[in-house]
């Protein structure tokens, strides 16, 4: 199960991505005596005692974007297909930038006469994203394509290194 919530620091807003991670399967023995998992798929996860929480150490963090074909500027069906697998792998792209760095957020609320007038909201995403794989590109039903990209834990790091001297350069 996966979880998202945004938090809000100092009119900063946080994305915090939490979950979990079931550990299935025949259970190992080391020399101490003590169980391990046999092995654990997808993203590898760090089992704790049978009477402590589970802690989830995630290695690759994963996006998934979406677009649809018959929404594309195009008069030729193949040349929407192909704008929409791009359009698809560009929002992916987006939300991992997401993930890494976080969204921007504003708000404006207008109140007159004690009364709600007016409420926006605004979001933006801003980060570079390197080393990123592409899991799969993949037709939904009839007019839309998914994209699924994979980003490494390290290239994560990296990437949050990276990207402040990359605003200081603007």
């Amino acid at each position: 199960m996966n979880r998202s919530r945004v938090c809000f620091l100092g009119g900063l807003a946080v994305l915090v991505l939490t979950g979990c991670q079931a550990v299935a399967g025949p259970q190992a023995s080391n020399e101490t005596g003590a169980s391990k998992p046999a092995s654990v798929s997808g993203d590898k996860a760090k089992a704790a005692p049978a009477n402590g929480p589970m802690i989830e150490r995630r290695e690759t963090i994963v996006a998934t974007g979406y677009a649809v074909i018959s929404v594309q500027n195009h008069k030729v069906a193949s040349q929407q297909r192909l704008l929409a697998i791009r359009a698809s792998k560009l929002d992916a792209y987006r939300a991992l930038a997401e993930q890494v760095f976080g969204q921007y957020l504003d708000a404006t609320t207008t109140v007159a006469d004690m009364t709600v007038m007016s409420d926006s909201f605004r979001a933006r995403v801003e980060g570079i994203i390197y080393g990123a794989t592409l899991v799969s590109i993949t037709p939904i039903g009839d007019d839309t394509y998914e994209t699924t990209l994979s980003l490494d834990k390290a290239a994560v790091q990296a990437l949050r290194a990276l990207y402040p001297t990359q605003v200081q350069v603007r």
